[in-house]
This record gives C-alpha cells, structure tokens and sequence, in this order.
C-alpha cells in the first residue's frame, strides 16, 4: 500500500469520503453541445454520442442524481471542448466567454454546494481574457479557469500570453490545461487510423507537449506561483520524468529547476479517464499525493467506474482524502 499515514482525516464529520470531482463537462446550447464536431471522427458509436449530448445541458434530471447515487459531493464544471477555443472572431469569443461564465456562475448560484466552476477565457485577445479572468473569479465566485488546448495554433507558452499567467498567479487560482482544440496539423502517423486522433491517444501527446512548451519556454520561471493542472493522470508526464531530466542534462536550455521538478511544483494532475491502479500509485510515486485530484470526466466516463477506481486504489486512507476532496480544496479554495 503507497502512503503511511493511518486513516485519521479519511472521512468527514458524518464518515463518508467527501468527493470532488474535477473535468465535469457541460455545454450551453449551440455552444459546444454538439459531441460530434468535439471529437473530430465518427467512430463513436451514435448512442454513446448522444448520451452524451443529452447529459451536457442537463443539471438537474440526470446530472445530480448521477452524483447522488455514487457519492459525488462536488462537481467542478467546465465549458466542454473544444469551447471559446473554436471561435474565430475575437469579438464572439469574447461574448461567449461572458455568456458561458455567466451561465455557469447562475447554475452554481443554484446549487451552491453541489457544483463549482472554472472559467471559460477568450485568448483570442489576451487583455480580455485577463479582463474576463478578474471578472470570473472576483465577481462571479469561480474558482480557476478552463483552456482547450491551443487557440488557432498559438499556444500559452507565447509572449502575448505572459499577462494571462500574471493574472492567474496574482489571482492565486489555476488553469486547467484541457484538450479538445480544433487540430492545426495533420500527424502523418495517424494517417489511415483516425480512432487515434482525440482522446483515444493525440490529445494526451499534443496537450502534454503543450505543458511542455510552458516548462521550457520558463513560465514557470517567470511566474513560480502559477499553477498548472493537466487531466488524465497528468497526459503521460509524470512517467516521463527521468527521460526529461536525462535530455535536459545535455542541452544548450538552461532553466531555474530541473524539467521534473516543475511537475512536483507548479503542476496538478487529475484522474480523469484513467481508473488505473498501476497509473495511479506511479503517478503518487512520481508527483505525490499533494499534486493529484480526483475527476470523473462526466458525462464521457462513467461516475460508478470512477468511484470505485479510487475506493478501492491500494493507496493508504490520507492519500485517498487527498486525491477525493483535499487538494481540490486547497487548490479551488472551496
């Protein structure tokens, strides 16, 4: 069993393992509630699609009751991909950010103990979305933010993103580095084999080599309170620290830490689409307790699999707390 500590602090006051489930979906309609054009190839099959569709406008009738049967106390909501991030015009995205954000703080104003929420942010224009940042969380009560990959090819390592960084770090709140943008280029080694695209496996790589691009490019550097939180186990990168080191130690870059370590400092992972025993004691031996939450990823993963996945982890009772309501505590001050 990972862990030493023993079991104080497992449970809360009435015994149960309070839950917080972050990566929670939803949509707006004619706002990203179409599944279909998310996933980017039609090899879903079309029930599974629209359940999905049905459950991302939805709060009340299938969502909450969702959350009641398999014990989840908290929903962290987020606009579903691919967002403000498939929006041309800055002008647009600049007023569907305000719509969804507006949106999502009146459904949590309505149900205040059972969802939080991160924002959705035009990068479209940077100084609106710091604009929208300060509106979301000092005037609206959410609790971080949300981006869908890169935003027409332009990733949050650039230069002109620099002031977003700077917001979220005074702010104190994170981001949530999230796939599902609109694809800029074509992986030759997909070619012929689409059901690789997405979330099957190119998401994980293109969304952890975007984490990438802001260790290495010394965001972390310039912003050393700002915080990063990757879903899925961490997109690959909390196994990938000692092949990052081994590289770095022969390279030109020179940065403040080793690559590794910004993943133990500035980088949050979450379990969200990978209910894996193995992957999660790896990734408590790569990264630590501290840095992992608990997500579901509703309504694509199912709540049930997801429960049991962490109930039944060989991990000791503090870890569990951690990883089921702490951090998320901690890091979404809720």
């Amino acid at each position: 069993m990972i862990g030493t500590e023993g079991d104080r602090g497992a449970m809360t006051d009435n015994g149960k393992l309070r839950r917080i489930a972050l990566e929670e979906a939803f949509a707006l309609p004619g706002m990203g509630s179409e599944v279909g054009r998310m996933v980017g190839n039609p090899h879903y099959r079309a029930e599974a699609v629209e359940r999905w569709n049905r459950r991302l406008t939805d709060f009340t009738e299938l969502r909450i009751p969702d959350m009641d049967a398999h014990g989840i106390d908290v929903q962290v909501l987020s606009l579903t991909a691919p967002g403000i991030q498939a929006e041309r015009d800055t002008a647009t995205a600049i007023a569907n950010a305000r719509t969804a954000n507006d949106f999502l703080a009146a459904t949590i104003e309505a149900h205040p103990t059972r969802f939080a929420g991160l924002a959705a942010l035009p990068l479209q224009d940077p100084a609106a979305a710091c604009a929208e940042l300060d509106r979301a969380i000092g005037g609206l009560g959410l609790n971080g933010a949300l981006v869908n990959g890169h935003t027409f090819g332009q990733y949050l390592d650039e230069k002109q993103f620099r002031p977003v960084w700077e917001r979220l770090e005074e702010l104190r709140v994170p981001l949530y580095l999230h796939p599902g943008a609109p694809p800029q280029d074509d992986w030759q080694v997909f070619r012929g084999h689409p059901y690789l695209k997405g979330p099957t496996f190119g998401w994980a790589a293109e969304t952890a080599a975007h984490a990438l691009r802001l260790i290495y490019a010394g965001v972390f550097d310039d912003f050393p309170g700002a915080t990063l939180v990757l879903g899925h186990m961490g997109e690959f990168l909390p196994f990938q620290k000692a092949r990052l080191d081994a590289r770095y130690e022969f390279m030109t870059l020179r940065l403040g830490k080793r690559p590794s370590e910004y993943l133990e400092s500035n980088v949050m992972i979450t379990t969200t689409g990978v209910c894996s025993a193995e992957a999660l004691t790896g990734a408590i031996a790569a990264v630590g307790a501290d840095n992992i939450m608990f997500g579901v990823d509703y309504p694509f993963e199912r709540t049930d699999v997801a429960v049991r996945f962490l109930d039944a982890a060989p991990i000791c009772a503090a870890d569990r707390a951690k990883i089921a309501h702490r951090n998320a505590e901690r890091v979404l001050k809720l």
